[in-house]
């Protein structure tokens, strides 16, 4: 998690113009979905170009590094919405998520084209084209639409067969717990549930996940504080109850330790990006 990048909503719409021949650079955390709505565009990356006609749908991970340009003859009309797998805390399992952040940095997962013709494309267009209805309906679709474009590739729920050992009774555990649900769980109460000692269970558990259970749950509550400090008006104490720390001194030198600033000034820069944004004239135009 990095405090330099811009914290923006993710599962929204958003229209972008680009002039003839300019070019764009996407810099956003996760996921990126571009629908090329009118005109013709190219990604250009390191190991090749890809044209993108009217009405094609360009995927592709933080990690795609690559470069928009709009063609010499006229100007492009994206519309564009990304995804955030961590923010989705209450809703995808552990398992889901650590496969969205793997696959993120698979060369084949991290960039893909849909032609205008497939459904990941022609489904897009239809959501762009009724973007105006209900706000918790449209995000829904879009992420619908998100695991449509990855098909059999996300991870299938474990067979309902019993588990021989700890491990794959975690690993099951995991596959079907929502990420938010961690906050509840208390490391003992996990090794009682797995029929397993503590030291055991932190061994696998940093085998399954590829951190300790502590580093893991950190993860989670601060993902969730920066949710709440960068969308809602509440507290800083409020925040901290809220993400599961019960000392508020503890949770400024957590945060603080991983962003390198306050909670409070975390706060400030995002609504500063924000404001920057509101007032600056860039050369592409983006609205919601």
């Amino acid at each position: 998690m990095n405090s330099k990048r811009s914290f923006e909503p993710h599962l929204v719409i958003k229209e972008v113009a680009l002039p003839a021949g300019s070019e764009w650079n996407p810099d956003s955390n996760g996921w990126s979905f571009l629908h090329f709505t009118r005109g013709v565009g190219y990604w250009l990356h390191p190991k090749g170009n890809h044209e993108l006609a009217t009405g094609s749908v360009l995927l592709f991970s933080q990690c795609a590094q690559g470069t928009i340009r709009a063609s010499q003859v006229g100007e492009v009309i994206l519309h564009c919405f990304r995804l955030q797998p961590e923010r989705l805390m209450g809703l995808v399992t552990l398992s889901e998520q650590q496969f969205l952040q793997n696959a993120a940095t698979v060369e084949h997962l991290a960039l893909r084209v849909f032609p205008p013709e497939e459904p990941v494309a022609s489904g897009f267009r239809t959501l762009c084209e009724n973007s105006n209805g209900n706000p918790f309906s449209l995000r829904l679709r879009l992420l619908a639409l998100f695991t449509q474009a990855f098909g059999q590739e996300l991870p299938n729920q474990a067979p309902n067969v019993p588990a021989l050992d700890a491990k794959s009774r975690l690993a099951r555990l995991l596959s079907r717990t929502p990420v938010a649900e961690l906050l509840d769980l208390s490391f003992g109460d996990l090794a009682l549930e797995l029929r397993c000692t503590p030291r055991h269970l932190s061994r696998i558990f940093h085998e399954v996940v590829g951190m300790s259970f502590r580093a893991k749950q950190t993860d989670v509550r601060l993902v969730r504080a920066q949710e709440l400090l960068a969308t809602t008006r509440c507290k800083v104490v409020e925040v901290a109850l809220e993400s599961g720390y019960q000392s508020l001194s503890l949770f400024n030198a957590t945060f603080k330790k991983r962003f390198g600033v306050t909670p409070g000034k975390w706060r400030e820069q995002v609504q500063n990006q924000k404001a920057g944004k509101a007032n600056r004239g860039p050369l592409l135009a983006l609205r919601t």
